[in-house]
């Protein structure tokens, strides 16, 4: 069963840094991983994309984090991370890794649990 496992969100003051890590486990032979990325859910509001890879190589920032935040991926460990800098209190969120999995010629998303951040002014 593949599972998205997140890590490292917390409560930091704005300025501050965070590394958020997650692992898609239980992908074995049968899925390759197209996509990876974290998206995230203000109160309130929509979720929004804030950075993926696809492909290990094309990378998406949202504009707003664009400067500040970087997401790489460690293949061999099927684990991507988001370093967030200079956070802000707007920046406040529920984040969720997500991936995109294919399996015989079909693609399939998946989401983690959520980690919360708080940013204090």
């Amino acid at each position: 069963q593949v599972q998205l496992v997140e890590s490292g969100g917390g409560l930091v003051q704005a300025g501050g840094s965070l590394r958020l890590s997650c692992e898609a486990s239980g992908t074995g032979s049968m899925f390759s991983i197209r996509a990876m990325g974290w998206y995230r859910q203000a109160p309130g509001k929509q979720r929004e994309l804030v950075a993926d890879i696809a492909r290990g190589v094309t990378i998406n920032y949202a504009d707003s984090v664009k400067g500040r935040f970087t997401i790489s991926r460690d293949n061999d460990e099927n684990t991507v991370y988001l370093q967030m800098n200079s956070l802000k209190p707007e920046d406040t969120a529920v984040y969720y890794c997500h991936a995109t999995l294919r399996a015989a010629g079909y693609d399939y998303d998946y989401w983690g649990q959520g980690t919360q951040v708080t940013v204090s002014s």
